[in-house]
């Protein structure tokens, strides 16, 4: 596709960019807060840079996050955001049509909701059909800090032919400080192209391999097959497409088991009657309403921020069958409220 370039530049595009990087309390950060002091001057200097062509990416900010475990984060800061943004909008329109129904990281009408009840729905289908089924669970070993630059380049020149876009997404992509490989896990634009990288995964499987019930969110694959030999076999062959075609590995947590085992996955734990919490987030979620109700106690902490945090893990909660547990974890704090009107486990009724 040509003329991608100018609908990056356009300042409308550039405008709506800085509004996505704002949401939420991002806006209350200091680099954010003067950034908007002079908002209009900084974005006609963004918008010039990319129009003469001599915007380079800045430094990024590196820090640690330990859930759900621990990784480095390299975020670039706003003025860069602003750039990455435009460049999403125009990759996320490009791509649209081209990502498989089944994929359902950083597309529109994904999320990993989603991405649960289509896996509990093949897993429903095959037992129903064959009276029982075999998972195949696939990770891809480090992911993100694995990505070949060259290969991703190449992919790209596939669908993209504007010179000067290429010549964007390449100084992005170089910009990573991961070394050699691997593109920074702070980036919005990091998203566009891992599901660009394992999109040539999924028309493999979908496509040449015809894998019926197959379903992937970001380097997380499950599919679901009647006989554990169908599993073997497509083990043996994605492996050896993601090692051949895109120099990928897969790590120790790709197995196979039975249905009735039960699928760990997106943040449950996945069977044909029911859904369950992970207990990995079950346990933190237990340490951290400890650890702020004590901070209640001592004055170091409002109440509503308590709840406003809870309420965010509940949402979770409430789309699985976790009523007995939220109950017992909340038990001692009677001003978290489990359920309330138009939000009910198992069920989010929403008024019309």
């Amino acid at each position: 596709m040509t003329d991608l370039y100018n609908k990056v530049i356009d300042y409308k595009n550039i405008e709506l960019s800085y509004k996505n990087t704002q949401k939420g309390s991002r806006k209350y950060r200091k680099e954010n807060i003067l950034f908007d002091m002079c908002r209009e001057r900084n974005l006609v200097n963004i918008w010039k840079k990319l129009k003469n062509e001599t915007y380079e990416v800045g430094e990024y900010i590196r820090f640690k996050v330990y859930e759900p475990k621990e990784r480095v984060v390299s975020a670039p800061k706003i003025h860069d955001k602003v750039v990455q943004f435009a460049v999403h909008e125009v990759l996320k329109e490009m791509y649209k049509p081209i990502f498989i129904s089944t994929s359902f990281a950083c597309v529109e009408g994904g999320g990993t909701h989603k991405a649960v009840d289509k896996v509990q729905h093949d897993m429903r289908f095959i037992k129903w059909k064959y009276g029982d089924g075999w998972v195949l669970k696939m990770d891809v070993a480090k992911f993100f800090y694995s990505i070949n630059r060259s290969i991703l380049k190449k992919i790209l020149r596939k669908k993209i032919k504007d010179y000067r876009y290429l010549e964007l997404l390449d100084k992005i992509i170089d910009s990573s400080p991961e070394g050699e490989r691997g593109i920074p896990l702070g980036n919005v634009t990091s998203q566009d192209f891992a599901n660009i990288y394992l999109n040539e995964l999924d028309q493999y499987c979908k496509r040449y391999l015809k894998i019926k019930h197959y379903t992937r969110y970001m380097d997380d694959i499950i599919i679901v097959v009647p006989r554990k030999e169908e599993a073997q076999t497509y083990l043996k062959q994605i492996k050896w497409f993601l090692k051949e075609e895109l120099d990928l590995e897969t790590n120790k947590k790709t197995k196979i088991f039975p249905i009735s085992q039960g699928v760990n996955a997106y943040g449950y734990k996945i069977w044909t009657t029911h859904k369950l919490v992970r207990n990995q987030s079950k346990k933190a979620m237990k340490r951290r309403i400890k650890a702020m109700d004590r901070k209640l106690k001592e004055g170091k902490m409002d109440k509503k921020d308590i709840i406003q945090a809870v309420n965010s893990w509940l949402g979770h909660a409430r789309h699985s069958n976790s009523f007995n547990l939220c109950k017992k974890i909340f038990a001692k704090y009677p001003y978290i409220q489990i359920e309330k009107e138009g939000e009910y486990f198992g069920t989010v009724f929403r008024n019309s």
